[in-house]
């Protein structure tokens, strides 16, 4: 985040640690139990606050083994979470509570606290429990046979490389949401389709198919609303041949009729029964590379079978503490070699966080492209390599 001001340290020490009180599931660290098994352990040391933009090793000594940290310098704010811990929606909560604190005392202003999780309020099973391990009753995981996806790293003679590059692209928020209104489309769908239209102007006699993964939020399905882990599944959104030949709108249109069909209670609970199984098929496993094993397969299908990932959390709504923040970037690392854009809206802007496995800015000059066509104004940050903090893991003394 980069605020309105300058950044005042002793204010943010206050305001973390009043947050983290808010917060007991995520004063953690990561730990390997005698059996070989990972598991969070409450950890009482204060959260670590460092006068940097790198942030430290999260779960490590640096960090004080928590699997989150607060960075600042200057104007701006960080905040690294383990992914592992939380999803978006999970992190947007403790970035609302820690803005409540932060720009309460920084402006000398009293805030609503409607919508915000504050220190003192009741903690509810439902906030803590994992919806996941209690769910039951689930559907039969379903078998789909998928055709291979168009590899953005292959399709284009690209060579995959250690550091993922970041582009961050701005829309102004009225005007895309007017665009998206206009054509039958919301702000993820329609981002989802701009992208597929452009990967297929670029190889128009693709045979693989051309598809994005929408990220999908859980917790209605699993009636988990205040729960805190990452509980993300995906609709696959496909630029089929029939879809192709169809205007803009009636494209749009098709992208949400495909959104809403895959976002069903029943089709969503499918998913979660897949990703509960492959929790339950690595808990089955002795040695850390067993496990290690499961997840590289999971990575090369998640590069086999999808052209990028789309996330969006929704819009921020950080409340009266919005005003306060001039920019914010949301970023995570890919997964395969799929590109990835990460969404976020926050005080009047969309920004995309476009994240790629590569430096070549083929990719978004497409992307770009489309957006001029379609007559939508953007704003292009400087294209930088994606520096995210290490998560030191408990690997096991077996291996």
């Amino acid at each position: 985040m980069q605020m309105r001001d300058a950044v005042n340290d002793n204010i943010m020490r206050y305001a973390v640690d009043t947050t983290m009180r808010r917060y007991p599931y995520f004063c953690v660290e990561l730990k390997n139990e005698e059996n070989n098994r990972w598991v969070f352990a409450d950890n009482k040391r204060p959260v670590v606050i460092t006068n940097s933009l790198c942030g430290v090793e999260l779960n490590s000594e640096k960090s004080n083994y928590h699997m989150l940290a607060f960075s600042w310098q200057d104007d701006r704010i960080i905040m690294d979470v383990f992914h592992g811990l939380a999803d978006g929606k999970g992190a947007y909560e403790i970035i609302r509570t820690f803005l409540y604190y932060y720009c309460s005392r920084r402006y000398g202003i009293t805030m609503s606290g409607e919508g915000v999780r504050l220190d003192g309020d009741f903690i509810s099973a439902e906030e803590w429990d994992d919806p996941v391990l209690k769910a039951k009753d689930l559907p039969s995981p379903s078998r789909k046979t998928m055709t291979d996806a168009l590899n953005p790293v292959t399709a284009a003679n690209l060579k995959e490389e250690t550091k993922e590059t970041v582009y961050g692209i701005t829309l102004d928020e009225e005007e895309f949401m007017r665009f998206t209104s206009e054509n039958n489309g919301s702000p993820a769908t329609m981002i989802s389709l701009l992208l597929n239209r452009a990967v297929t102007r670029l190889y128009p006699d693709c045979t693989d198919s051309i598809r994005v993964t929408l990220t999908v939020n859980q917790r209605p399905a699993l009636r988990a609303p205040l729960a805190h882990q990452s509980l993300v599944g995906g609709a696959f959104l496909e630029h089929t041949d029939e879809i192709k030949s169809l205007p803009l709108n009636k494209q749009a249109a098709a992208y949400r009729k495909m959104v809403f069909e895959q976002t069903t209670e029943q089709a969503i609970l499918t998913g979660v029964a897949s990703q509960k199984g492959i929790s339950q098929l690595l808990l089955s496993k002795a040695t850390d590379g067993e496990c290690t094993g499961i997840a590289k397969m999971l990575g090369d299908m998640t590069s086999r079978l999808v052209t990028a990932n789309v996330s969006y959390v929704g819009k921020a709504d950080f409340k009266e503490a919005e005003r306060y923040i001039r920019d914010f970037r949301l970023v995570t690392s890919g997964a395969g070699t799929a590109l990835l854009l990460e969404i976020s809206a926050v005080n009047g802007k969309f920004t995309i966080e476009f994240v790629q496995p590569f430096s070549s800015g083929l990719y978004v000059s497409a992307f770009l492209e489309e957006l001029e066509q379609n007559g939508i104004s953007y704003g292009l940050q400087k294209a930088e390599k994606l520096e995210l903090p290490n998560v030191r893991l408990p690997w096991s003394k077996l291996e």
